[in-house]
């Protein structure tokens, strides 16, 4: 496994998501990037001489070795976004990470749905998002959060308790259990669901790290449900982002009275889809219906593995079809290598051609 130069060019200063994902489409792997010569390297549009010099200097391989072994420690694992397990929804939204840490399980065949909202949830709020995420797992739905107390933490105990499956996406490492009394909760989700962050080994939740995990909450999901939102809060940023990936957004109304409501209630003037059952979701979702004695599995998601060169072109195809000369002017990639990947694509299942030479990720 080529584990410690996944880990290790990412740890490489001025690397973000977007230079990692060009650098292995110019050569293929971590591996080749971190060996490539400073000649190549500096040929890669993002590649500043200071990453050049990073990565001659090799510092990054002291810390890919001391990330590893506390990687298998942790009992958690690397999943990179050219394997077949990584969730191809994330394709979809803009800065996808090039790969995560991941405890237990993401999905098999179920969509999902996010529910979010007040860390300080009301016992109304609680008790309705408890309610919620116990129908939404028994119609064979799974409910992502963010594992954080209140609503995050309602939710997730929720599909457990209907015996669903729930997603946690942290916002630090996912060697550290926040909050500290969620403890049971985070073992219990890595055994019956799954625990999933982009953040390093030993990250501790910071502020900052939040609003930059709420974009995958949003991505891993078909649409993210608000309860007890105040005006300016993180839940509102999920919903933001889910507006912005094309994903439904769904508001519980809340007490007109409490300042913890007004932004979910905000969210339903301005279009979200009120919600006072578990139905007003499930009719939303492909292949769902409204049903209440009987599961419905839905549409059973794309599965395959992709090469670097692969994943460049389905990430740009994930946002929107496009022209085959757009695929070229966009990526690293030659038109001779596009049109080679175009191919094994089609022949995968993951896109399909339209006409006028316009390709599209397949439905």
């Amino acid at each position: 496994m080529d584990e410690p130069y996944w880990i290790g060019l990412k740890a490489v200063a001025g690397v973000g998501n977007v230079t990692f994902r060009r650098l292995l489409e110019r050569f293929d792997s971590p591996r080749g990037a971190l060996s490539a010569s400073p000649d190549e390297l500096a040929d890669v549009r993002g590649v500043t001489p200071a990453v050049v010099a990073a990565i001659r200097g090799g510092a990054w391989q002291r810390f890919a070795e001391e990330e590893c072994r506390r990687l298998r420690e942790s009992g958690a694992r690397l999943m990179t976004f050219i394997s077949a397990d990584y969730p191809k929804s994330l394709f979809e939204i803009p800065d996808p990470p090039p790969f995560l840490y991941v405890r237990g399980e993401l999905f098999s065949r179920e969509p999902a749905i996010a529910i979010v909202g007040s860390r300080r949830g009301t016992s109304y709020g609680l008790l309705t998002t408890e309610r919620l995420a116990e129908g939404l797992a028994r119609h064979g739905v799974a409910v992502v959060s963010g594992m954080a107390r209140g609503v995050d933490t309602a939710a997730h105990k929720g599909a457990l308790a209907a015996g669903g499956r729930t997603v946690g996406v942290l916002g630090c490492g996912i060697d550290k259990v926040y909050p500290p009394e969620n403890r049971k909760l985070f073992d219990d989700m890595a055994a019956n669901g799954g625990l999933v962050s982009e953040f390093q080994l030993g990250t501790l939740p910071l502020a900052e790290n939040f609003p930059r995990r709420n974009r995958i909450i949003s991505g891993l999901s078909r649409g993210v449900l608000v309860v007890e939102a105040a005006e300016n809060s993180g839940s509102l940023i999920t919903a933001q982002y889910a507006l912005e990936h094309g994903r439904d957004v769904f508001a519980v109304p809340g007490n007109i009275t409490y300042a913890s409501c007004k932004g979910s209630n905000r969210l339903i003037k301005q279009g979200a889809k009120l919600v006072d059952c578990v139905e007003d979701i499930l009719e939303e979702l492909p292949g769902y219906g409204v049903r209440t004695a009987e599961i419905s599995t839905g549409a059973e998601p794309r599965a395959f593995a992709l090469t670097p060169k692969e994943a460049a072109i389905y990430e740009l195809l994930a946002r929107s079809p496009l022209h085959i000369d757009d695929i070229i002017s966009q990526t690293e990639l030659t038109a001779g290598e596009v049109s080679s990947m175009l191919l094994h694509l089609e022949l995968k299942g993951a896109v399909t051609p339209l006409p006028g030479m316009h390709y599209a990720i397949a439905a």
